[in-house]
């Protein structure tokens, strides 16, 4: 066989590997009510309670974020994120999580946060401990 052709095997044979491990990455978009009948990772969509507590104390573990979210069909939920909280949180217009339904809490692995800009509208994207390690 030809260096050639061991080459272009070796390409395609990357390339498959490549497109498997990004469908398995797939998530569908759901409200909490989905998500819960599901039991599936998903994508959730909603808006901070600004009324509702946020847990987020440094001191006593910077990883852990704790915070009530109303999805897209109206529902408020508790959701955990173990990372740290991130810059204008409070000011975010749209919370995009990536995650599933541990009982009645929402365990996010990522955040993807929408934030207000005066000129342009600007994401913040935040992953979890967890799903780093998840991936390695």
């Amino acid at each position: 066989m030809k260096r050639s052709h061991i080459i272009a095997i070796g390409i395609v044979a990357v390339a498959i590997g490549i497109l498997i491990s990004a469908s398995q990455d797939v998530t569908t978009y759901a409200n909490f009510a989905q998500a819960a009948l599901s039991g599936d990772r998903v994508k959730l969509v909603g808006q901070l309670e600004k009324d509702r507590p946020i847990e987020y104390n440094p001191e006593k573990d910077p990883n852990f974020l704790s915070f009530y979210l109303r999805d897209d069909a109206g529902a408020v939920r508790q959701v955990v994120l173990r990372a740290g909280k991130p810059q204008d949180f409070e000011r975010s217009e749209q919370i995009v999580l990536t995650g599933a339904m541990n009982g009645e809490t929402f365990e996010a692995a990522d955040m993807l946060l929408k934030c207000p800009s005066k000129y342009k509208d600007q994401e913040i994207y935040v992953r979890s401990e967890k799903s780093e390690q998840a991936s390695k």
